[in-house]
């Protein structure tokens, strides 16, 4: 008989899990913590339960990370992770360490695949496999955290492949787990999720209160020029866009975070400045710039540097803080979904 894998599980769920085995709730909190603060996953070293329980444990569970497929490692010390779920499916990870304000920041997936067809995305090529289940996005962390020790990542963005506002609620819970005390024990401060704006899902997680940052994939704030790269934005344009996170700012009091990716030729002209300063007025935001990372296959291209210097100053005097993001791990294809899609190409496995 397999065992179950209890990687995923909350805190209640596992409170119901012990009750369901005869035991009172509190022994779930041990149990919780023990997998996920202590990092014990033997569950016959787990010392303050009866031999009884011990037992049962180990013969009906496991507590199991992922299976890694493939780790490489930049020049400039960015890990990468190649994950293989079960069924064949291919995840990315990637550890930056070092970043531009000292900490270590692991970018981590919220789906195999996506489906939001980005057309500058090597993720998107490949379309929408599925959901990662809570347990596939916190193992991508608790792989990580067990290579390099509990200080591995200070910082956690959910900017991997997919759209993690369309995972809403396993995204939700392993936040949960993330930020509980007695699980991994990260601020919710510390945690920023990335979208390319589905504004219903804006607004419900700025009620819900988790005191997360947002992130918005923007790349261009002018709405025919959007359209042509994010077909989200047919659905969400950008009069609606601005209003989510304007109210996502007004909720949590954190400011968000526009993310903008400059393709040579396309959104990178004065025009392109003033729309987008036009766009945050009276929204509390920082504006974070990143040079294209070319995908083979993709018809777009790099801007020079200073191309992207010129766009940064000329939109800082209009903007309330813009920041030049420097690429981490070009020599290790770190841009979401190029590794997997390597992989794809040459061992036969399959995104979606």
């Amino acid at each position: 008989m397999s065992k179950e894998n209890l990687i995923g599980r909350t805190l209640p769920e596992l409170e119901n899990l012990l009750v369901q085995l005869g035991e009172k709730p509190y022994r779930g909190r041990q149990l919780f913590k023990w997998l996920y603060g202590t990092r014990q996953y033997d569950f016959s070293l787990m010392t303050d339960f009866s031999k009884q329980l011990r037992e049962t444990l180990t013969e009906k569970y496991t507590f199991e990370p992922l299976t890694l497929r493939e780790k490489v490692k930049s020049t400039d010390e960015t890990e990468k992770f190649l994950f293989q779920l079960e069924g064949g499916h291919l995840i990315e990870s990637v550890l930056i360490p070092n970043d531009e304000k000292g900490r270590n920041t692991v970018c981590i997936s919220s789906q195999a695949g996506c489906a939001m067809d980005c057309k500058f995305c090597a993720t998107g090529k490949n379309g929408l496999a599925r959901n990662l289940t809570v347990g596939e996005i916190l193992g991508q962390l608790i792989y990580i955290r067990d290579l390099h020790g509990s200080q591995a990542y200070t910082n956690i963005v959910f900017m991997g492949m997919g759209e993690p506002l369309n995972n809403f609620d396993n995204l939700i819970k392993a936040i949960e787990i993330i930020t509980d005390s007695v699980g991994l024990g990260l601020a919710a401060k510390k945690i920023t999720v990335s979208t390319v704006g589905i504004v219903p899902r804006i607004y419900k997680l700025a009620d819900m209160g988790l005191k997360v940052r947002l992130a918005v994939s923007l790349s261009a704030a002018i709405q025919e020029k959007r359209l042509k790269i994010m077909p989200v934005a047919e659905t969400f344009p950008l009069d609606q866009l601005a209003e989510a996170t304007r109210y996502y700012t007004q909720k949590t009091k954190f400011r968000v975070t526009f993310e903008y990716v400059l393709f040579e030729g396309f959104n990178d002209t004065m025009e392109d400045i003033k729309a987008l300063s036009e766009l945050i007025k009276s929204i509390p935001c920082k504006i974070n710039i990143f040079a294209y990372n070319p995908v083979p296959g993709l018809d777009f291209a790099r801007p020079s540097d200073e191309k992207v210097d010129w766009f940064a100053r000329e939109l800082y005097p209009r903007a309330p803080a813009v920041t030049v993001r420097k690429s981490r791990g070009r020599d290790i294809d770190a841009a979401c979904g190029q590794l997997a899609g390597r992989i794809n190409k040459i061992g036969g496995f399959h995104v979606a």
